[in-house]
């Protein structure tokens, strides 16, 4: 094993190129300094003594930049430790507003696993509401679910996917939920920094977030609800109470206040995201222009102007994957929570990919870092290391 990670780290170029902002963003300056500086405090928010009351202030001060992020009030934003936390929180039978709890649960089939499988509700109470083939929440069926089902509805969509980038419909979907007397909880984690609108002004009610997608630490994350009638009867962390009843155990200081200078930081500016639409752009061209039967899933829709989910068939993504990395590209096949395996993807199932295609899905995402001299020497190395598989391929 240590030959084999000594050959490994002697084949790594100096230089290395990151590209997976999606799986998670590098810290950004603003919350290292936050971090080190909340690390000098040495109070537990909860105590009423001076030095409870700085920590105090430190949370309250990080909930609003949050809250700013996302349009949100800060009385209502809930820090968890992270986007998976949050989701377990919200999606449950017992959350509520002043008309009653939901009773039924309907997930788009291309949500992340935190949703497929982090929500609590019986099995029987869920019903999952079919992509179209461009990777969007067919809006048809989830009328025809809404009107099928009994009980209060809950609607679980995320803003944006992570392994497609594809902008989901939520001003519709939301509409349609509200109809029907339902309510809408939404996965903003990787759409929050990367739109111009947030998914609580486009009429979702509950949104969740995690820090690390947008340059803050990892093991930190918020829930917002989108006003006061909401709440969760049945907190999934109980003990003392903090966070409102809603996230009982002292609060993470050093963590939240680099999520705070994070989300500071990080807010969506028309310049940032066409300079990143750019980018994006000129590697799908030369990726096409280079590799004609190269797909790009999501093409025909919005998506996030970071985000590329392509395939170039006969290709597979481990293949890629490992030979890109040793080129010193790091990229990933799609969602980076499958314990670091290359896995057929659900998303590109729901949207009828081929399995031979999808089998070979790549996901690059782009960020505050990247700059032009970054994506013309990923593209120029892109395309030699599908080149010099092929090659080698047609040889045997």
């Amino acid at each position: 094993m240590f030959v084999a990670l000594w050959c490994y780290r002697t084949l790594m170029p100096a230089q290395r190129l990151y590209l997976d902002y999606n799986a998670t963003a590098p810290l950004r300056p603003q919350a290292r300094s936050a971090m080190v500086a909340a690390m000098d405090l040495v109070g537990n928010p909860s105590s009423v003594h001076a030095e409870g009351r700085a920590v105090r202030g430190l949370l309250d001060e990080a909930r609003a930049k949050v809250a700013a992020l996302l349009g949100a009030d800060p009385r209502y934003v809930t820090f968890t430790s992270g986007g998976t936390e949050a989701a377990n929180l919200v999606l449950s039978s017992s959350l509520r507003d002043r008309s009653g709890r939901v009773e039924r649960l309907l997930i788009g089939a291309g949500e992340h696993p935190c949703v497929l499988e982090g929500h609590r509700f019986s099995p029987e109470q869920v019903v999952v509401v079919p992509l179209n083939p461009l990777g969007q929440l067919d809006l048809e069926a989830l009328g025809a679910a809404l009107s099928a089902g009994s009980g209060r509805p809950l609607l679980a969509l995320q803003h944006a996917n992570n392994e497609t980038g594809v902008v989901q419909p939520i001003r519709e979907a939301a509409a349609l939920v509200h109809d029907a007397g339902g309510l809408l909880a939404c996965d903003a984690v990787q759409s929050t920094g990367r739109l111009m609108e947030s998914a609580l002004s486009l009429g979702a009610d509950a949104v969740f977030i995690s820090a690390h997608k947008l340059g803050g630490p990892k093991g930190v994350g918020a829930l917002a609800l989108a006003r006061g009638d909401l709440h969760i009867e049945v907190a999934l962390i109980r003990g003392g109470g903090q966070e409102r009843g809603l996230r009982s155990g002292t609060e993470n200081p050093i963590a939240i206040a680099g999520f705070g200078a994070a989300a500071e930081s990080s807010h969506a500016h028309q310049g940032e995201l066409e300079r990143l639409a750019a980018l994006r752009d000129r590697f799908e061209a030369a990726a096409r222009a280079e590799f004609p039967d190269a797909v790009v899933f999501g093409a025909g829709v919005e998506r996030l102007v970071n985000t590329t989910g392509l395939a170039i068939p006969g290709l597979s993504a481990e293949t890629l994957l490992i030979a890109l990395d040793l080129a010193g590209l790091a990229i990933s096949s799609g969602s980076a929570c499958s314990s670091g395996k290359v896995r057929p993807s659900h998303v590109l199932g729901a949207m009828g990919v081929p399995a031979d295609l999808a089998k070979g899905a790549l996901r690059v995402s782009l960020g505050y870092g990247t700059s032009e001299s970054d994506l013309e020497s990923f593209c120029e190395t892109f395309k030699k290391t599908v080149r010099n598989i092929r090659a080698r391929r047609s040889q045997v």
